[in-house]
């Protein structure tokens, strides 16, 4: 049997993982979930397993499809009710503060170091890591609370960090104070849902996390569509910060709180399916949480420096799409920036973000044991398994990226829409080397190790903000946010080169790293000419289609097609086992 064969039986097992068991739990009797590694049929532990982590991740997927796509139709409503110009500009700066703020004093933490925690407390304490649990809500709720009320006090000097040019102009600094002390609270109730969402991952309940913002996405939609019917579209009304009423900004505010707590309490349903009781313990002291924090503190720094890069992006972004509206070219600011980059993130996470959410809790408990091989085993499975869909995707932004933003933000203006197109197709291929990344630091995390990650992302930080920088500087303004996001790619290739070394010498000199690479490079051999002819076939009809929506929608419908069918067929011409493997599974799941 040739080297092809016996790599597509691998690629084959490699979607089978993990297996859900229920285990002797609590000292109150109940039971909890967890997973473990096991062999799949006629294979080994270390490279096979079952169809957990698939249905795992299936279930993950489709949660967070469902949760992209409303977040989509979210971001349609919001620039159909706003524009694409400087008043959504006031909006998405005081929407980002909160995020920002939050990941920066505890989310970054929370998402990579305490999961970890909660795994081996699960495994070690007697109660199943229930006490360490609730210790861990017990002081997020304290800490967030208290930075809440700090924040929401001094909304006007984060405006002003935020966007000096903004500050300038009193409407839109009026305005942008009003959204912030509205959309700042929602830092707490970010902090609710991750903790808990945390806490049943590593109990083994996937899916709570990536269902419940949808109903987030369901209320904000609901203020912006009422917002739209009472004051008008901004097409129509032509409404900016100078016209909008306080009555308007209080209904979008108030849509937006309302939405992120709603999301949180969501979560407490679950828990209680998976055993687990909410009791509020201020005991931190000598229980674990000290080595947490320790650990967070390079966490901290990492959150540090990725946020001050967005600091340098937004204002420059919103300084860049002022200048540029005042010369008839909307879409050209941080809103282009984020409705582009919204779209780009989401294959990243629908496939990647699933994919090692369900791996992560057993690679913590391999990196525990010293099984460097089975680490290396996940993360290689990791970057395979998500290469499939995202090297696809990345190109397809690329060929097809003006057509798909045409026909989403329609109601949004032509030119507003055409411009963040432009934005998006600069993003395009920066996808490959951020997913490879996010899959990459996966391993660190698993090792405690915080520190290796803080510093690959100050590289990402500095060269993202100097390539923003020298791209505000040399760029007309209409075209500066989108030699932005070609930065930010960039930026991705260099920190996968520094992770890269890192990770390999940290296992022992093997990441199995000419499977990986060979994936990849066939994986961009089949999407390259699919692409080409796709955006070939896109473009003509573009140019064909008088009306503008048709044209978008033929074009995005026609290119897709031409792209997924020969993309396809050169993966089975180049023999790309992993491409295989997901079609048969596809297959067999239709009943095929």
């Amino acid at each position: 049997m040739d080297a092809e064969g016996d790599g597509s039986r691998t690629a084959a097992r490699d979607f089978e993982t993990l297996r859900i068991r229920r285990v002797p739990g609590s000292a109150a009797g109940v039971n909890s979930v967890v997973t473990e590694a096991v062999p799949a049929p006629g294979g080994s532990s270390g490279a096979g397993g079952s169809p957990g982590l698939m249905k795992s991740s299936a279930v993950m997927a489709a949660g967070t499809l469902v949760s992209r796509l409303t977040g989509f139709l979210r971001t349609l409503v919001m620039g159909a009710a706003l524009g694409v110009g400087t008043l959504n500009d006031t909006y998405q700066v005081a929407n980002t503060l909160p995020t920002m703020i939050y990941v920066l004093v505890g989310g970054g933490a929370l998402n990579a170091v305490f999961v970890p925690q909660l795994v081996r407390s699960m495994k070690e304490d007697s109660d199943g890591g229930a006490a360490y649990a609730n210790r861990l809500i017990t002081l997020v709720v304290t800490f967030l609370g208290s930075a809440t009320l700090i924040c929401v006090v001094a909304a006007p000097e984060f405006i002003r960090v935020m966007s000096p040019s903004m500050a300038t102009h009193p409407d839109q600094m009026r305005v942008a104070v009003a959204f912030a002390r509205y959309c700042l609270p929602t830092m707490f109730f970010m902090g609710i849902h991750v903790v808990m969402g945390q806490i049943l991952n590593a109990r083994g309940r996937f899916g709570a996390m990536m269902w419940t913002p949808v109903l987030n996405n369901i209320l904000i939609i609901a203020s912006f569509g009422s917002f739209a019917w009472v004051f008008g579209t901004a097409s129509r009304s032509g409404i900016s910060a100078s016209t909008i009423t306080p009555q308007g900004t209080r209904l979008l505010g108030v849509g937006t709180l309302l939405g992120l707590a709603v999301q949180a309490l969501a979560m407490v349903p679950y828990l209680r399916d998976s055993g687990f009781r909410i009791r509020l313990r201020f005991d931190w002291r000598g229980h674990g949480l000290g080595k947490a924090l320790g650990l967070a503190k390079w966490t901290f720094l990492f959150v540090l420096v990725n946020q001050a890069g967005m600091v340098v992006v937004t204002r420059l972004a919103t300084a860049a799409g002022a200048a540029a509206e005042k010369s008839g070219h909307p879409g050209t600011g941080i809103t282009a920036y984020n409705y582009a980059l919204l779209l780009w993130q989401m294959p990243q996470a629908i496939i990647t973000v699933s994919v090692m959410t369900a791996v992560l809790p057993r690679i913590a408990r391999a990196a525990a044991d010293g099984d460097h091989g089975a680490v290396r085993d996940d993360i290689s499975q990791g970057l395979r398994t998500s290469a499939v869909a995202i090297v696809p995707c990345a190109f397809a932004f690329l060929a097809l990226g003006v057509p798909l933003i045409q026909l989403l933000y329609a109601g949004a203006g032509e030119e507003g829409a055409r411009n963040i197109g432009f934005v998006l197709m600069a993003f395009a291929l920066g996808l490959i080397p951020y997913s490879v990344q996010y899959v990459l630091l996966r391993g660190f995390y698993a090792y405690e190790d915080t520190r290796t990650p803080f510093f690959n992302t100050l590289v990402v930080a500095l060269v993202n903000a100097a390539g923003s920088f020298t791209a505000y500087l040399l760029l007309p303004a209409r075209w500066a946010v989108t030699g932005m996001a070609l930065t930010y790619g960039l930026a991705y290739v260099i920190c996968v080169g520094v992770a890269w070394k890192r990770l390999r010498d940290r296992l022992g000199g093997d990441l199995d790293g000419r499977r990986v690479v060979r994936t990849y490079a066939r994986l961009v051999g089949a999407a390259l000419p699919a692409s080409l002819a796709a955006g070939s076939v896109a473009a003509w009809l573009m140019a064909a289609v008088q009306a503008p929506a048709v044209a978008a929608l033929t074009a995005l419908a026609a290119g897709a097609t031409v792209l997924i069918a020969l993309f396809l067929l050169l993966a089975r011409v180049l023999r790309i086992s992993e491409v295989d493997a997901m079609v048969n599974m596809v297959r067999t799941r239709l009943g095929r």
